[in-house]
């Protein structure tokens, strides 16, 4: 049974669950934001269903919601902020605050973000930086999902990257947010909640063979986007989010969802580049030849279109909530 919930009452819930489970109201703030633009872009199960575990991750001691990031100068343009066994999105913040105004400065500048914890929607990071008029890259790693092509086990995560391009008047021109599985985890995740099959190629059983029980793909490993190339790009991830922050490697991390106190540790990483610096001027014009080039086929449609028509539909609609669901989050609420 499902309820919706209006963009002002989804804020509220998702700020009162945080802050009542811990979360000092200044780690909230963006945190918050984040949560709410997932929920609007309709990425069910990335958003309102992700909280549940944060507030229970942070009355188990599992994350700081009060720490506040160290952020470091180590050059004029290589930023390293550490999260302190806290929430990665007021890590991220910290860090975009010096991101921003170096990367504007010298052309290029970079942030890794040490120690941290979840940072959810990849996309809404980078987001952010092209508002602000840069070309974005981000990373972020996570616990084992995907074994290597050729084995069984597990040893990077579903690591997602993205690419955030710039358009006019602090508008994003396009957005590319794509995970190094088939598919999220969490969609492996509902559907074994939901006793459903899955289609095959989403998940390997324990032997390395493709299957339809989810249960069965949580306990062997998530399928790579297109083979051996989708795990290729998760070990980029892994080396930008592990070794050049030097946080944990995917076997390393404590879980994404037990209440064991475990710190995660995960590690995000963040170029920011200006397209005036670099492009001649020619930045923008090309943008809008490549996106039209797409566009003007009929059927063809930008990454993230179907996000930003998602955020106009749900803002009138309201955002659909499970009533259980909501109940259980209105309860860590102070």
């Amino acid at each position: 049974m499902q309820t919706r919930l209006s963009v002002a009452q989804a804020r509220r819930l998702i700020s009162g669950a945080l802050t009542g489970a811990g979360t000092s109201a200044g780690n909230a703030r963006y945190f918050t934001e984040a949560i709410l633009d997932t929920e609007l872009s309709g990425l069910e199960g990335h958003g309102f269903y992700w909280l549940q575990y944060y507030c229970e991750h942070l009355i188990s001691g599992k994350v700081d919601g009060k720490a506040k990031p160290a952020v470091k100068m180590v050059t004029p343009t290589a930023i390293r902020v550490d999260a302190r066994r806290g929430f990665a999105h007021p890590a991220i913040e910290a860090g975009f605050r010096k991101l921003v105004p170096a990367a504007r400065k010298y052309g290029i500048a970079g942030l890794a973000v040490h120690g941290s914890y979840n940072a959810a929607t990849l996309g809404y990071h980078t987001g952010v930086l092209a508002r602000e008029g840069l070309l974005a890259f981000g990373f972020t790693n996570a616990t084992p999902a995907i074994a290597p092509v050729g084995g069984k086990k597990p040893v990077i995560g579903t690591n997602p990257l993205s690419m955030a391009v710039p358009g006019r008047k602090g508008k994003v021109a396009f957005l590319v947010d794509q995970s190094s599985s088939h598919v999220p985890w969490t969609a492996v995740k509902l559907a074994s909640e939901e006793k459903r099959k899955i289609p095959l190629g989403w998940a390997l059983d324990a032997d390395g063979n493709p299957t339809t029980d989810p249960d069965a793909g949580l306990a062997g490993s998530m399928a790579p986007a297109g083979g051996h190339k989708g795990f290729g790009q998760g070990l980029i991830v892994e080396i930008m989010c592990a070794a050049m922050t030097g946080s944990c490697l995917g076997p390393q991390m404590g879980s994404f969802t037990e209440n064991d106190g475990r710190p995660i540790g995960c590690g995000q990483f963040f170029v920011a580049l200006d397209p005036r610096k670099f492009s001649g001027g020619l930045f923008d014009g090309q943008v809008k030849t490549l996106v039209k080039s797409i566009t003007a086929q009929e059927g063809a449609r930008m990454p993230n279109s179907r996000r930003e028509g998602n955020i106009k539909r749900l803002k009138k609609e309201g955002l659909p909530i499970d009533r259980a669901l909501l109940e259980k989050l209105r309860g860590f609420c102070a």
